[in-house]
């Protein structure tokens, strides 16, 4: 990806949870240079929506039916390895967030965090070559 201007982010966001979805899409759409791909609302779909859209980053919640996020981790990772994960998650417990990490996960975000700070991060992620 060469530059922010020349080239938008291409987001999925996964969460089983439409309204907030919804949320995450509106803030990210407002903050400019970055772009919602696809969506998906449990980990089965997040493996299927990243293998066929390669996105460069995805924010995946790990509390969803049918497959959560954690689960879903190293797979999405191994259909589409350049795709940064950022885990949104409700809890904040750091052996989770470690977790996270070992399994591939780029970032873990508490849901509650406020808007600038996740952006913040969706761009870092974004940045990375």
């Amino acid at each position: 990806m060469d530059t922010a201007d020349e080239h938008s982010c291409r987001i999925v966001l996964c969460d089983d949870r439409d309204d907030y979805r919804e949320l995450l899409g509106m803030m990210i759409r407002r903050a400019g240079g970055l772009e919602i791909v696809g969506e998906a609302r449990n980990g089965a779909e997040a493996i299927s929506v990243a293998e066929r859209l390669k996105p460069d980053v995805m924010l995946l919640d790990l509390a969803m039916p049918v497959m959560d996020g954690m689960e879903a981790l190293p797979k999405i990772v191994e259909v589409s390895p350049a795709t940064r994960v950022i885990v949104l998650t409700g809890f904040g417990s750091e052996s989770l967030r470690i977790r996270a990490m070992e399994c591939g996960a780029s970032a873990f975000v508490e849901k509650g965090e406020r808007t600038p700070v996740l952006i913040e991060v969706v761009r870092t992620a974004c940045a990375r070559d």
